[in-house]
């Protein structure tokens, strides 16, 4: 299973979109180690004092693909379901300041709690998906995903052109524009998905 991301794909203002739209998308992976599950509690890592948050919608590949179209893209799409995508920011500007990988900043172990995750068929409309976030009580992102540079089917065809996506793979789709910060041991963590609660758990 291939645990894949996108950066930077949100905009807080929908006429921003077509500046920022380059043809070149930011990818880059977690191991399947990184996932947490059933909204366990999620560890604090003794390595970083920036353990960054981001509320993220997941897309769960239901087919095997390779140079999808981007017409047939939402085909391949089985679930979609809530994410956080942990960085560990100190440790990330460690290595960007060396032109080096991110992978130990973005891939260690309880860098991706995910929720459960609901039949594609649910959502009526891909372009228009409510998430949010909130932390100890406080709302800290709220997303739509009319918001997105790259929709669920320009993400999936273009990550098909460089690798064969598989079923069970999951692609997080990127963060709303603001909102994103740093977790403390302690906060409580609740994401909803179309004001369902699905993302429950605590940093401990």
């Amino acid at each position: 299973m291939k645990i894949l991301g996108i950066g930077k794909n949100y905009v807080n203002d929908i006429e921003e979109v077509a500046g920022l739209k380059t043809g070149t998308q930011i990818i880059f992976s977690k191991p399947e180690s990184s996932l947490v599950l059933n909204n366990n509690d999620v560890e604090y890592p003794s390595f970083t004092n920036q353990l960054i948050y981001e509320l993220e919608l997941v897309v769960k590949i239901g087919k095997s693909g390779k140079n999808i179209s981007e017409e047939n893209a939402a085909s391949y799409i089985s679930e979609i379901g809530l994410g956080i995508d942990y960085t560990a920011k100190d440790v990330l500007t460690t290595y960007r300041d060396i032109k080096a990988p991110w992978d130990l900043a973005k891939g260690f172990d309880g860098a991706a709690p995910i929720s459960k995750f609901y039949p594609i068929e649910k959502f009526k409309d891909l372009s228009d998906i409510n998430f949010d976030l909130k932390i100890n009580g406080e709302q800290k992102q709220v997303g739509n995903t009319s918001k997105m540079i790259y929709n669920f089917e320009e993400i999936i065809a273009y990550i098909s052109k460089f690798m064969t996506l598989e079923p069970g793979d999951l692609v997080f789709t990127g963060t709303p524009a603001t909102g994103a910060g740093k977790n403390e041991k302690g906060d409580h963590l609740q994401g909803s998905l179309e004001g369902e609660l699905l993302i429950d758990y605590k940093v401990i």
